[in-house]
């Protein structure tokens, strides 16, 4: 009998895969690769920080034979995961990363400047909603349930420590995500748009 997917705690072993599926799915749930030379940065950002400050928090879509396609990571304390971002993070890879000086002139310069101002993350609209949260899925497992399986494990996780709401930000050019996290009872909330086009969406941890 073929094995079946299911969701599943982060293991450290996890790591390179939640990388791959982050670079798979980075652009507006596509590959970024051809974007994004260093297929290290958009982890760097969006999936590594979250599994070494907050590994109990990651759920990952295990394909049924060992290895991840998907996941959820996020943090329960968006201030707090800044705070740790900046005094621990940003020293371990601006070595990679060195802040770009003016104004960025390729994509990755934009992202390496989103990577050295983590502050970004803590806006006064987002404190009724404290946690907050990246999900992603390889392309062939869209669209099948897994993805509102995985971010039920996390809300459940959030409501267990007590967080009350949790947010995302999501570039409005992917339609499919904001489709997703509607029907997932994801609501707008109205942030000043100062890091280009898009929606920050929040909504309750109970089910």
């Amino acid at each position: 009998m073929k094995p079946m997917p299911f969701v599943r705690p982060y293991r450290v072993s996890d790591r390179p895969a939640l990388g791959e599926v982050c670079v798979l799915t980075a652009h507006n749930g596509q590959d970024s690769s051809g974007i994004y030379p260093d297929r290290e940065l958009m982890p760097t950002l969006f999936a590594y920080p979250y599994v070494d400050h907050e590994p109990e928090l990651t759920r990952v879509l295990d394909d049924g034979y060992g290895r991840a396609v998907g996941y959820v990571v996020g943090t329960a304390d968006t201030p707090r995961f800044v705070k740790w971002f900046r005094d621990a993070w940003l020293p371990a890879v601006a070595g990679r990363y060195p802040e770009p000086g003016g104004a960025p002139r390729t994509p990755t310069d934009e992202m390496i400047g989103l990577l050295h101002d983590p502050e970004r993350m803590v806006q006064p609209q987002l404190a009724p909603f404290p946690a907050h949260l990246h999900i992603d899925l390889l392309p062939p497992w869209q669209g099948r349930g897994y993805g509102r399986a995985l971010m039920e494990t996390f809300l459940d996780a959030l409501h267990e420590r007590g967080v009350p709401a949790v947010h995302l930000c999501m570039a409005r050019a992917n339609t499919p995500a904001r489709a997703f996290y509607d029907r997932l009872g994801f609501r707008e909330i109205d942030v000043p748009q100062e890091q280009g086009p898009v929606w920050y969406l929040g909504r309750p941890t109970t089910r």
